[in-house]
């Protein structure tokens, strides 16, 4: 069986938050160019594509050595424009790597690989341990509750559980497929949580679809806001002293 892995990058540029995003200077070079680099480190991929509807950020992708396709201005989410850029290549797995990512390592999609290779689900993400409780009630942090066997129950930006006073799992937006489940999902008309929660991974969770969650040592930090550059910086500049 075809076991072959990409990587495809989704990005718009005009994110209601922060327009212009995948752009963002981190320490000089783009966002986006840091997610490429950590998705290039994965063993298991056999190429790594940032799929866009804005030649802005095509342009910018190139110019440090990405491939870059062209995708429509009309989709609802990642995953819609990451089905459409699948379509052109040949693989049976295809990762979802959300752009504001900047900190993806290439080991955590290798486990992510790995995960659908074993069988155990269609679709694979990532989550990670949290202790600082304080973190707990902010809402631009996803989380995730999983059965025993490691598959999920519910994705929010509420406090669930309700009452954990130990640790939490935080989701770290980083998705897998295997092929013929991408191409059915993304068909899926969006759900009533999905549009709740704005969060894409419940319309696969409301439609029966097992999600297997693959857990990493430490959580990602994502950027939803310009204030966010700044922690995400500072993490870079450890990391590089280390």
């Amino acid at each position: 069986m075809n076991q072959n892995a990409i990587g495809i990058i989704p990005v718009r540029y005009g994110a209601v938050r922060f327009p212009g995003k995948p752009l963002a200077a981190i320490l000089g070079r783009p966002m986006i160019q840091w997610v490429y680099e950590g998705a290039r480190e994965a063993r298991l991929l056999d190429r790594v594509i940032v799929a866009t509807d804005d030649e802005r950020i095509a342009s910018a992708a190139r110019n440090f050595g990405a491939e870059a396709v062209m995708t429509s201005p009309d989709h609802v989410s990642g995953t819609d424009r990451v089905a459409e850029a699948a379509r052109n290549f040949e693989a049976e797995i295809i990762l979802n790597i959300q752009g504001d990512e900047p900190l993806v390592r290439g080991a955590m999609l290798d486990a992510l690989v790995e995960s659908l290779r074993a069988g155990e689900a269609g679709m694979a993400t990532l989550m990670a341990k949290v202790k600082d409780i304080s973190l707990f009630n902010d809402p631009h942090i996803v989380k995730v509750v999983a059965d025993a066997s490691g598959h999920a129950l519910l994705f929010s930006r509420s406090p669930v559980p309700f009452g954990a006073s130990d640790y939490f799992h935080q989701h770290i937006g980083v998705y897998g497929y295997r092929r013929d489940l991408l191409m059915g999902y993304h068909r899926l008309p969006a759900s009533r949580l999905e549009s709740v929660e704005k969060l894409e991974q419940l319309r696969a969770l409301e439609a029966g679809v097992r999600i297997k969650m693959v857990e990493i040592e430490r959580p990602t930090l994502s950027v939803d806001t310009p204030r966010d550059i700044i922690r995400v910086e500072r993490h870079l500049q450890t990391r590089l002293h280390e």
